[in-house]
């Protein structure tokens, strides 16, 4: 029997095409980066986490840019200043941190929101709305998060003088393949199987460059949906302690470009104390199991990539004698600070 969350998952095709149908705003196109002092994207969770691509472009593009979660800009205001750019993301637009910050924090010269709610606070704070499109949602982020991939990806292209239509063509592009993986759930359970032989199962989600908003989005969702331990790493990170938990009972996860140096170093010492390694990529790291995703364009492999981690944590939570997605101490949308 298909659970809330389930549902949600294998409604992503349909919640895809209808954020490529829906327009950017116009404004957009009048904003002129340079103008700024600075550029600030904020949001928590999953929200955050998918602006990881937009910080990484327009830093090496030689930008000002901060990404830091609305919780830690709430504690640090003057980070804001009247000549800022703040790009503030929430699926709801009712984040307690963000509408928080909108209520206390300076104000931007410009503030950007993306978000699912029209009728939001952020919708309704924002000088330049985005909507996510993707409806309604009963649990765990899944629509969502891929939704705001597209439109963070759209938007980002707009504000450097681009035409979104090369993200559009790429989301269309792999458009089948996210259909076939999203009923494809049967590919993760012998993962999720193995792992709970172990006295001690854990998770790390290890991503370099832009992928490290799925490494960190899947530890979110794993916890949220299944309530394993499971952690996110960007790269390097993992070296520097975490290796120590690696071993019998671990599953790492590589998210990443072929032939990353970092993620293939893990892969084979991982390999070699007992680790649980899988690649999810167009080529596996080091000899290790691959999840496959289509050659091509980053954005593409990002929206397909997160389908077999959303499956992996249905499967784990069965494994771990819990409904898919079913919060147990939370709610959808956290409103306290």
């Amino acid at each position: 029997m298909s659970t809330p969350y389930e549902n949600d998952i294998a409604m992503q095709p349909q919640a895809i095409n209808a954020q490529l149908a829906n327009p950017l705003p116009q404004a957009l196109h009048d904003v002129q980066l340079a103008s700024y002092d600075r550029i600030i994207l904020t949001g928590m969770g999953s929200s955050d986490y998918a602006l990881i691509p937009v910080e990484r472009a327009l830093a090496n593009r030689g930008y000002p840019v901060w990404r830091i979660d609305a919780g830690r800009l709430l504690d640090m205001p003057g980070l804001i200043t009247e000549n800022t750019l703040l790009w503030a993301t929430s699926q709801s637009g009712m984040s307690g941190e963000v509408v928080a910050l909108l209520a206390q924090g300076n104000r931007p010269r410009t503030l950007i929101g993306l978000t699912n709610d029209r009728e939001s606070v952020l919708a309704k704070k924002a000088d330049i709305l985005v909507t996510l499109e993707s409806g309604d949602e009963a649990t765990v982020s899944s629509k969502s998060y891929l939704n705001t991939l597209i439109a963070c990806h759209r938007a980002l292209a707009v504000l450097l003088g681009e035409d979104d239509a090369q993200a559009c063509a790429a989301t269309t592009h792999v458009l089948a393949a996210v259909q076939s993986l999203v009923g494809d759930s049967e590919s993760v359970v012998d993962m999720a199987e193995q792992l709970f032989t172990a006295r001690r199962p854990r998770i790390a989600y290890i991503g370099t460059g832009s992928f490290a908003a799925n490494a960190l989005t899947g530890a979110l969702i794993t916890k949220e949906a299944s309530k394993v331990s499971a952690e996110g790493f960007i790269g390097g990170e993992f070296r520097h302690g975490p290796l120590e938990t690696s071993g019998e009972g671990m599953l790492a996860v590589l998210l990443g470009k072929p032939g990353d140096e970092t993620l293939e170093k893990l892969a084979a010492e991982m390999l070699a104390n007992g680790t649980q390694v899988v690649t999810i990529g167009s080529a596996p790291y080091a000899g290790s199991r691959l999840l496959s995703v289509p050659e091509g364009d980053e954005l593409g492999q990002l929206l397909c990539g997160f389908i077999y981690i959303e499956h992996l944590t249905v499967a784990l939570a069965r494994k771990n004698g819990f409904i898919p997605g079913h919060f147990l101490y939370g709610q959808k949308i956290t409103v306290a600070v």
